[in-house]
């Protein structure tokens, strides 16, 4: 009935139901828990009124929806669905680029326009703007901005670049956060604290709207780029390696986030694993040092990039090349890049890791996940974690330990933020290989309440997870939780969209589901 309620809504070619074929809304990594995640349908509104039609016509037959933006969350459930049975409100066609204002520097665009679409958007006007892209540039700008992802360049903290905000709410009700609340207001994508409360955050990572526009702050293109390359020849660098980068970030002397990556880090995407080891368990020590002396690599290596005119690099670099200069072995690399007229360095006139630094978005990473076979996923377990060498080391150590006990190789980076770090530890595994599958959730959750029992908690979570991670974050007998039902339950009573997202429930669902 709701099916046939939407093609009338909508349009016949706007519902996938019964019958058809849903593969796009699998997670394309399943790794057996995730059989359960199935979508029953999916709708394609086109715009903000076709939005809310579908929301009143979840309201009326009681059907959870599952809202994405492209669906390319890739490592935490791809577009399927938390609860099996949802529809997904997927909003592809909504995708255009409704303004960029080169003076001020801003987006604002909607659920559908992928890093790729902005990109070629600003190289097709000229525009002296850059981007900042994830790793994958055919996803969601809005999407990986809400799920707070992260790029490369100064403004690779996305979620951090949001201003402003259009939100359906569950009731069909038309939000806009910040300025954009004050009719005719040309601020809307300028200040994000608006007048009273700020609301932006309630929407990332979270299931009380539907977000239909977004306001992204871009980076004006500097005069100048300098790529650099550190390189640390002993797997004891870490701890010295994290404790120099750490006061270069806070100091904003590297402007950009910058990652340090173990060895494999830096073959995944690049090399199959069995051209050097095909055996049972995790790569040995003696193999990973035959890697390291066949293709020349360090034990640790740390990318990151400087912005700005010529004689700011010079000195920006200065103060690196003395940071990192005091670790025995230490070696650093740069290529500059500078604009030989004012208007500044256009992204696409750059190549290999400058292309990269410049937010030029690629897809070159999906190859990583072919490291253990040609049909690989990977599981990405991401903590936050101080910026400091010891808690570097200790996580390092622990999962590392943890991941041999379960034959899996560790495949880790550290991105270092202003005051911490990411620790991404990407558990790759051949999807035709059920006990490799078994290992990867396995390990996920003994790390989860293991790394939690340490204070050290995730910021993204797989679709299978949600409600584990959830209960790490306890303080108070579960106090957050209890807050974000009772706003789940004020703006969403019906508990239609996205149960179960980020481990939050409506109360149509709590009571099964009580720990």
């Amino acid at each position: 009935m709701a099916f046939r309620h939407l093609a009338c809504a909508l349009g016949d070619d706007a519902v996938l139901g019964p019958g058809s074929d849903l593969s796009a809304y699998e997670d394309p990594y399943s790794f057996g828990m995730t059989e359960e995640f199935r979508a029953s349908g999916a709708v394609l509104p086109r715009s903000v009124e076709e939005v809310q039609a579908v929301l009143a016509i979840a309201n009326q037959h009681g059907v959870p929806l599952w809202t994405i933006s492209l669906g390319r969350n890739l490592g935490y459930g791809g577009a399927a669905p938390r609860v099996s049975g949802s529809i997904v409100l997927d909003l592809r066609r909504l995708n255009r680029i409704l303004e960029v204002n080169e003076e001020h520097a801003y987006a604002l665009v909607e659920p559908g326009v992928s890093f790729f679409d902005l990109y070629e958007h600003i190289r097709e006007r000229g525009l002296r703007l850059w981007i900042s892209s994830p790793a994958l540039g055919w996803g969601s700008v809005v999407g990986n901005a809400l799920e707070r992802g992260v790029g490369r360049t100064p403004y690779g903290d996305h979620a951090a670049q949001i201003c402003g905000l259009e939100v359906v709410l569950a009731n069909g009700d038309v939000v806009r956060t910040g300025m954009g609340a004050l009719p005719c207001a040309n601020t809307w994508q300028l200040f994000k604290g608006g007048y009273g409360p700020s609301l932006d955050g309630l929407f990332m990572q979270s299931n009380f709207g539907v977000v239909t526009k977004m306001g992204l702050w871009l980076m004006p293109q500097p005069q100048g780029l300098m790529s650099c390359l550190v390189r640390f020849q002993k797997e004891s660098d870490l701890a010295a390696a994290v404790d120099a980068l750490g006061p270069l970030r806070r100091q904003e002397v590297i402007q950009s986030n910058a990652q340090v990556g173990s060895i494999l880090h830096q073959v995944v995407g690049r090399y199959p694993r069995a051209r050097w080891y095909d055996g049972p368990g995790a790569i040995p020590d003696p193999v990973l040092e035959q890697i390291r002396q066949d293709l020349g690599l360090e034990w640790w290596s740390l990318r990151f990039a400087l912005y700005g005119e010529e004689n700011m690099l010079d000195a920006r670099f200065e103060i690196v090349r003395r940071a990192f200069s005091m670790i025995r072995g230490a070696e650093i690399l740069c290529q500059k890049h500078v604009a030989s007229g004012a208007d500044g360095l256009y992204a696409w006139e750059l190549e290999g890791a400058a292309a990269h630094d410049a937010g030029v978005p690629s897809v070159s990473s999906l190859d990583v996940v072919k490291f253990r076979g040609e049909d690989g996923g990977h599981l990405d377990f991401s903590p936050i974690i101080a910026p400091t060498g010891r808690e570097a080391v200790r996580a390092y150590r622990h999962v590392m330990a943890r991941a041999r006990e379960h034959g899996i190789d560790y495949v880790g980076s550290f991105t270092a933020g202003v005051r911490h770090l990411r620790h991404v530890f990407m558990i790759v595994y051949d999807k035709r290989d059920a006990e490799q599958k078994r290992g990867a959730a396995d390990l996920f959750g003994i790390l989860v309440k293991e790394m939690g029992q340490e204070g050290i908690g995730e910021y993204r979570a797989h679709l299978a997870f949600m409600d584990l991670i959830r209960g790490e974050y306890c303080f108070n007998d579960h106090a957050i939780r209890r807050f974000s039902e009772t706003l789940k339950d004020a703006l969403d009573p019906n508990g239609i969209l996205s149960p179960g997202k980020q481990g939050i429930w409506p109360r149509t669902f709590r009571t099964e589901r009580s720990p």
